[in-house]
């Protein structure tokens, strides 16, 4: 039984470095994943947002980012996206292959949780989940512990502190929306929600869990799951823009054409919970949403963003 145990960690080890090479592999995992797994509606949520770190990513290798932003802090600003994409998927992968391999064995497994230094909280909430089946409240958890275990090798992280949360240029933060999030659907219309203050760990769950709304709780679940089904994942802002803009042509990379392979690492590996936390106060209930169509403000934001750099271009050349 222990070997055969031992041979699992091991394959869950192996397919999980396998899939995190790269923002693609990691957003088609999520979603296989979901596909399999229905009950699991993390996979897809994390899926969707995966597509939206991509999107970041290549609008740095695109048409108009680098008329504004040089290239140092470009460079900064995809190995910020880079790393927090990477850190949740190498904490967050091998959990939902446990719980994979828990279902088929009929028994759960999540004591093995430890051998890849998963926090104690999560393993509390598989082991609630596996008896309560509450879809939503795993969700939650899952979303808590992702923005805890960036916070403090990205959010809190001197690096990452002074170079980008502090140092992009005002313009670009207002642009980025560090907490903005788009599902588009193929009518051309984008929804989503956008929230100030991603420094804050509280905030970014809130946004977690209202996007959990918008996905599982709406009227356009169908739609936004659809989108993801049918458009395959390249990085680009163009895998939705041409359902807003059918004419527009690609102002933005595929990603695996326009960046590396980035080898990462973890050091340490401390439990950010502890068993004195007041977790129960991120399971709220979200507080009322403003207009989830973002369509018309996408627009806007793309029309402000190249006003601004040919206004800046014109200044500089004037």
């Amino acid at each position: 039984m222990k070997k055969r145990y031992e041979e699992m960690l091991r394959a869950i080890e192996k397919e999980t470095i396998s899939q995190n090479r790269d923002n693609i592999s990691r957003t088609v995992s999520y979603a296989s994943f979901f596909k399999r797994n229905p009950e699991i509606r993390w996979s897809m949520l994390a899926s969707l947002v995966s597509r939206n770190a991509g999107y970041s990513m290549c609008d740095l290798k695109g048409d108009w980012l680098p008329r504004v932003l040089s290239a140092d802090t470009r460079k900064h600003l995809f190995l910020t996206y880079e790393r927090a994409n990477w850190l949740i998927f190498q904490d967050a992968y091998p959990q939902l292959l446990l719980y994979e391999h828990s279902k088929r064995e009929g028994t759960p497994l999540f004591h093995l949780l430890d051998k890849y230094h998963v926090s104690n909280f999560m393993k509390i909430e598989w082991e609630r989940f596996w008896r309560e089946k509450d879809l939503k409240r795993l969700c939650t958890s899952l979303i808590i512990n992702e923005q805890h275990v960036i916070d403090e090798p990205v959010v809190q992280h001197s690096f990452y502190k002074e170079r980008i949360f502090s140092g992009v240029p005002f313009l670009m933060q207002d642009y980025m929306h560090f907490s903005t999030v788009l599902f588009p659907v193929v009518s051309g219309d984008v929804y989503g929600i956008s929230v100030h203050g991603f420094k804050r760990t509280k905030n970014r769950i809130e946004t977690g869990k209202m996007l959990y709304a918008i996905l599982f709780e709406s009227r356009r679940s169908e739609e936004i799951l659809l989108f993801s089904d049918k458009v395959t994942h390249t990085g680009s802002r163009h895998d939705f823009e041409k359902f807003i803009y059918p004419e527009k042509k690609r102002e933005t990379p595929m990603l695996r054409m326009a960046f590396p392979l980035v080898k990462h690492h973890r050091k340490g590996t401390k439990d950010w919970y502890r068993r004195n936390m007041n977790t129960e106060k991120y399971y709220s209930p979200v507080k009322h949403m403003d207009k989830i169509c973002l369509t018309d403000w996408y627009k806007q934001k793309q029309r402000q963003l190249k006003i601004g750099i040919l206004l800046k271009e014109w200044v500089q050349h004037a």
